[in-house]
C-alpha cells in the first residue's frame, strides 16, 4: 500500500470558470484524501477567482492552500508551489484540467515501481466550449497537426519527450533544479529535456487521463502556437541543441514557401516547385482530416484550416525566435509573454 503524501500544484490566473471543476475532481480521487494537499499559486487574479477559492476552501474535502504569485508568470508559480509543498510527490495541474479519478493513484504506482521513471502523465481528453474548440481539438490530436509521437496523439503506455500534467518525485528538483524562470513559455519542454538528459524516462500512462478545455478561437490558437515556436528557439539556444526533430518541420515549411515565392520572380521555373509543395501539403492535410472526420467534409476543411494555423504560427514564431535569439542575441520580447486565451 502506497501511503506517500502528494502535493498538487495549480498555477492559476483568472480561471473563475474552470478551477472549481479541477478542485472537485481532486477531491473525488481514489487516492487517500488525507494524503493530498492542494496548493493554488494565484497570479493575482482579478476576475473573482480568489473570492471563489476562499469561499470553497472550507467546503471541499481536500486541504487547499492559496499562495500569491506576484510575478504573474507560470514558471514562478511552479517553483513557488514546489518550494511550499510538503508532499514527497508533486503533480503540476493546469486550472483548466479535470483529473481522472485514478490519476494520482496510478501515477504514483508507476513512478514508485521504476526509479528510472522521472515523470508520469496521462492522455488528454479534450472538452469543448464551442464548435471552434472542437475543430481545434481535432487538429491538436492529429499526427499531421502536431507531429508523430507527440504525447497528444499517443494512446498506449509509451515513453515520450513530455507529458501533461506531469507527476514527479519531489527529490527530482533537488537533483536537476527547478523550472527556468526565464521561460514564460515552454518551461515544461525545457524541464522535460533536462530530465531526459539526466538519464530519466518520461512515461505516458494510457489508463489515466485529464479533461482539458480547448481554446475556442482560431486567433488565440495562432497566438498560442506562435509563442510556442518563439520560445522553443530560446530553449534550443540554452541547450545548444535542437531538442526535438519535429519542431523543425513548420519553420522549414514557412521558409520554403517564402523563399520559393521570392526566387520564382528571378527563376520562374521555381513556381512549379512552389505549386507542387503547396499541393502536396493540401493533399496530406486533406487525407488526415478526412480520416479523422470520416465523410464530414465541412469539419474536415475546418480541421485543415486549424492545422494550417498551427504550422504557420509555429513556423513564424520560430523564425522570430531565430532572429531575436540567434542573430541579435536578445532577451525575449514582452509581446510573446502575454496570455493566449
Amino acid at each position: 500500500m502506497i501511503n506517500n503524501k502528494i502535493s498538487v500544484i495549480i498555477p492559476c490566473r483568472n480561471e473563475v470558470n474552470y478551477i472549481e471543476n479541477l478542485l472537485y475532481s481532486i477531491s473525488e480521487s481514489d487516492y487517500p484524501i488525507n494524503l493530498i494537499e492542494v496548493i493554488v499559486v494565484d497570479g493575482m487574479s482579478d476576475d473573482g477567482t480568489r473570492d471563489l477559492l476562499f469561499s470553497i476552501v472550507n467546503t471541499i474535502k481536500v486541504n487547499i492552500k492559496v499562495i500569491d504569485n506576484k510575478q504573474k508568470k507560470t514558471p514562478y508559480a511552479f517553483n513557488i508551489g514546489i518550494k511550499a509543498s510538503s508532499g514527497e510527490f508533486i503533480l503540476i495541474a493546469g486550472a483548466r484540467f479535470i483529473l481522472s479519478k485514478n490519476y494520482l493513484s496510478e501515477a504514483i504506482k508507476a513512478i514508485v515501481l521504476d526509479q528510472k521513471i522521472g515523470c508520469v502523465g496521462g492522455k488528454i481528453i479534450n472538452s469543448f466550449d464551442n464548435k471552434t474548440s472542437e475543430i481545434i481539438s481535432a487538429a491538436m490530436s492529429s499526427s499531421f497537426g502536431v507531429g508523430f509521437n507527440n504525447f497528444r496523439t499517443v494512446n498506449e503506455d509509451k515513453y515520450v519527450d513530455t507529458v501533461t500534467p506531469p507527476f514527479f518525485r519531489k527529490t527530482i528538483f533537488s537533483e536537476i533544479g527547478y523550472f527556468d524562470e526565464q521561460l514564460t513559455r515552454n518551461q515544461d519542454d525545457d524541464f522535460s529535456y533536462r530530465l531526459i538528459q539526466s538519464g530519466y524516462k518520461i512515461l505516458l500512462k494510457s489508463n489515466i487521463h485529464i479533461k482539458y478545455h480547448v481554446r475556442g478561437s482560431f486567433y488565440n490558437l495562432y497566438v498560442q502556437y506562435k509563442q510556442y515556436g518563439y520560445w522553443k528557439v530560446f530553449v534550443n539556444r540554452k541547450h545548444k541543441v535542437v531538442t526535438t526533430i519535429r519542431q523543425l518541420f513548420p519553420v522549414l515549411f514557412v521558409i520554403s514557401i517564402i523563399l520559393l515565392t521570392l526566387l520564382s520572380f528571378i527563376f520562374p521555373i521555381l513556381i512549379y516547385l512552389l505549386f507542387f509543395e503547396l499541393a502536396s501539403y493540401i493533399i496530406l492535410n486533406f487525407l488526415f482530416a478526412s480520416k479523422d472526420n470520416g465523410f464530414n467534409l465541412i469539419n474536415g476543411f475546418k480541421q485543415m484550416y486549424a492545422c494550417f494555423i498551427l504550422h504557420l504560427s509555429y513556423g513564424l514564431g520560430y523564425l522570430e525566435g531565430i532572429y531575436d535569439f540567434i542573430f541579435l542575441n536578445n532577451i525575449p520580447n514582452e509581446k510573446n509573454e502575454k496570455l493566449s486565451r
